[in-house]
């Protein structure tokens, strides 16, 4: 079953239209690479997928052990390389609103690191994520 479209806009700009619910997320180029940096950059959104993948897989094992994942938040920080042009690292910071005991903390962190967008980008790509939680 197809799972998006994608449109060129011109200017550097696409529309990318998920078929099953009819969401839209618009993409522009980034002012370094000749772009608007209006929206979105594609490497943008890979980095925001592995943390939308992260918290979503916390979010089953939080769901399945009654464990309250509310508020917590990613802040996620993107490293160009060149030469070829890729992403080189994605600093992911975890920020949980709440604390949790030590064998919770241990299976949400694990859930974070084995998410399937974490297991998908290349190995070339550094992850460095940082759990931190309320004192």
């Amino acid at each position: 079953m197809e799972t998006a479209q994608v449109k060129y806009l011109g200017n550097l700009r696409t529309e990318s239209t998920h078929l099953q619910s009819g969401q839209v997320i618009i993409t522009d180029a980034p002012k370094d690479n000749e772009g608007n940096g209006e929206a979105f950059s594609p490497t943008d959104l890979v980095c925001s997928a592995l943390a939308s993948c992260m918290l979503t897989i916390m979010g089953i094992l939080a769901k399945r052990e009654h464990i309250d994942l509310t508020g917590t938040t990613i802040h996620v920080t993107k490293t160009m390389e060149s030469n070829p042009r890729r992403i080189g690292a994605i600093q992911i910071d975890i920020v949980f609103a709440q604390n949790y005991n030590s064998a919770d903390k241990t299976r949400l962190e694990n859930a974070a690191k084995t998410c399937p967008v974490a297991k998908s980008l290349s190995p070339e790509i550094q992850q460095n994520i940082t759990f931190i939680y309320p004192n």
